[in-house]
């Protein structure tokens, strides 16, 4: 293993170090215990907090800002942030009008957010999100889990709290997104967590995994290595499938997010998205809003993932509202 590492014991707080440095008029970085947060607290309105385990940045702390979230808790990587610290954040950032968690939807994420709120002195309620139609049930979530989707959920809900909506109305967009979005990854590669050392899983130059989960789970099968073309046609078919199953026809205008999971080129990204629009197009969507980039990686995972959200008027005017985040900006 080649990595850019001191102590493993001490990367994830040498990297927010860095991190809270490089971007300190946006966040402030606080440790023991470890949480980030916007660097002006926000006042009279809902407070936004997600987190999870750390290697998918930018996801969480990248969307901490103005038009996104107020908080994010990092946990190790790979590994849930504990109780603790979802409770001293929730309590330095409380803004008067109650907390909505971001969760992906991964059990010990769900577990610990649930402890969490239990202690809460104040309105509190969860977004549970579960965008990725690869897998229905895996040993790492009860259900779907949360992977892209998630930056959708946050961006928009995020607007919608800058606006003075109360908690429930910020809850009711969440879920609704969450529920016309889905998403599915391939990786050609494994990742490698640095405290192990090795690749998570062993794949061969011939192969690749389709539907993979974004801390190396399995997908839905192992396959052969063929041309992108094939590759992004299977994954476009598993998120038109999804749809139908849901019974939300996939028409009309959609918000289609290519994403890297740490290793990918752009040039690669784009090429994918090339033939995702051309597919969605054939089937009567029409691409109103798109992002291309790494948005909600897997450390150094060689791979990729397509997601797709079912646009209506409220979904795109939250979506192309302001946005100030070390990892996201626009309209500022």
């Amino acid at each position: 293993m080649k990595k850019f590492l001191n102590k493993v014991d001490n990367m994830l707080v040498e990297s927010l170090s860095g991190f809270g440095t490089a971007h300190a008029d946006l966040v402030s970085v606080n440790f023991e215990p470890t949480f980030v947060t916007r660097k002006n607290k926000a006042k009279n309105k809902v407070v936004l907090i997600s987190g999870g385990g750390s290697g998918h940045e930018p996801l969480h702390a990248g969307y901490v800002g103005k038009g996104m979230l107020d908080a994010a808790c990092p946990g190790q990587v790979f590994t849930s942030p504990t109780p603790d610290q979802m409770l001293a954040v929730a309590e330095a950032t409380h803004a008067d009008k109650g907390v909505l968690f971001i969760v992906k939807n991964y059990a010990g994420d769900v577990m610990n957010f649930e402890m969490a709120a239990e202690m809460l002195p104040f309105e509190h309620a969860t977004v549970l999100t579960s965008d990725d139609c690869a897998v229905i049930n895996s040993t790492y979530t009860t259900g779907r889990r949360g992977v892209a989707g998630t930056v959708i959920v946050e961006k928009c809900v995020g607007s919608l709290a800058e606006t003075g909506a109360d908690l429930q109305t910020c809850k009711a967009l969440g879920d609704k997104i969450n529920q016309r979005t889905a998403s599915i990854g391939v990786a050609l590669t494994s990742c490698t967590v640095p405290a192990n050392g090795k690749p998570t899983f062993d794949i061969s130059e011939t192969e690749l995994e389709m539907g993979v989960g974004i801390h190396g789970e399995p997908g839905r099968r192992r396959e052969a290595m063929r041309e992108a073309d094939a590759i992004v046609g299977d994954m476009v078919a598993a998120i038109v499938a999804d749809f139908t199953a849901k019974n939300l026809p996939l028409k009309g205008e959609i918000l289609l997010l290519v994403n890297g999971l740490g290793a990918t080129p752009l040039m690669e990204l784009y090429l994918i998205y090339n033939t995702a629009a051309k597919l969605l197009g054939a089937h009567g969507c029409q691409i109103a809003r798109s992002l291309v980039g790494n948005y909600t990686t897997a450390i150094d995972m060689a791979g990729a993932s397509i997601t797709v959200c079912l646009l209506d008027e409220e979904i795109k005017q939250h979506w192309d509202s302001e946005v100030h985040t070390p990892a996201l900006r626009w309209g500022c």
